[in-house]
């Protein structure tokens, strides 16, 4: 099936959706204080172990640092847990988490190089990971007269992938899917030097191996591939969640110089695993990042 195609019908994925729907509809009754903290709480203590990615982001942690104590792996799998649930919650809670994140002022030399690039009107490629809500600094950028465009995959359930999609473009800046139906309006956007968003840290299959946090992990080059096309910058981005577990710090790394795709996406995937590094918990321990690369 391409990607443009539309997933079939499946029941478990109406229900599914339904359920889902339904306690985002409880949470988004409640103060945005409440409904963040409790998402947190469902994923980490109700949702996480019952879909099984308590289990999954104790594995990864196994692999990538097994000499580490058993407590400590489990601490980080709950607060990858919490910040998964928190970013659920908070993404639709579209109102509200752009007044809050609106507020913040981006920090970084990648900041004043992406002003210089969009005075100069010179596309940007900002480049991320699942680590913190990415979306916080995207709304800090559009509040901030940038137009930061979106690149996402449609998701295999039809039902809960329609109202996925309107959270993303309520945050402001156009998205595109990936496929054919998005090539062709994202490619118009950075020629007119417009701004996009991609995030690479998950496995894609027939990509390269690049190591990331002592392991091979596939990483798709995509990222390097379109700066380099479109002599566009590569600018690594950070939105890190506060103790508070409500606010954000963005932070934007310094442009990665051009040379070839897999010396860029290496770069970027060092930027990431700093990160990781310095706050473990922040990262979505869930997905399946080492999947091809341990096959």
């Amino acid at each position: 099936m391409s990607d443009d195609a539309e997933p079939p019908f499946r029941p478990d994925h109406f229900l599914v959706n339904l359920a889902a729907r339904g306690l985002i509809g409880i949470a988004l009754a409640l103060p945005y204080a409440w409904r963040v903290g409790l998402m947190g709480w469902m994923m980490r203590r109700v949702i996480g172990p019952f879909a099984g990615y308590r289990d999954r982001a104790l594995e990864n942690l196994a692999l990538v640092w097994p000499d580490r104590p058993l407590a400590e792996r489990e601490a980080i799998a709950a607060a990858s847990l919490d910040n998964a649930g928190r970013t659920l919650i908070e993404n639709y809670s579209t109102r509200a988490f752009t007044r809050r994140a609106s507020g913040v002022e981006p920090t970084g030399p990648g900041y004043a190089a992406l002003k210089a690039a969009q005075q100069a009107k010179r596309p940007v490629i900002l480049v991320s990971g699942h680590f913190g809500n990415y979306e916080a600094a995207r709304a800090a950028l559009v509040a901030r007269g940038f137009q930061i465009g979106g690149l996402y995959r449609n998701l295999s359930n039809r039902y809960f992938n329609a109202h996925y999609v309107r959270t993303m473009e309520a945050f402001g800046g156009p998205v595109f899917p990936q496929g054919r139906a998005g090539t062709a309006g994202f490619v118009r956007h950075l020629k007119a030097g417009g701004q996009l968003v991609l995030l690479f840290d998950q496995d894609v299959s027939r990509a390269p191996p690049l190591d990331f946090l002592g392991q091979p992990a596939r990483t798709a080059l995509s990222a390097a591939e379109l700066a380099l096309r479109f002599k566009a910058d590569l600018i690594p981005f950070f939105a890190i969640r506060q103790p508070d577990g409500l606010g954000f710090r963005v932070e934007l790394d310094a442009p990665v110089p051009h040379s070839d795709p897999e010396t860029m996406m290496g770069a970027v995937t060092k930027a990431l695993e700093a990160r990781v590094l310095a706050q473990p918990g922040q990262w979505f321990w869930i997905h399946r990042r080492w999947k091809g690369s341990q096959s």
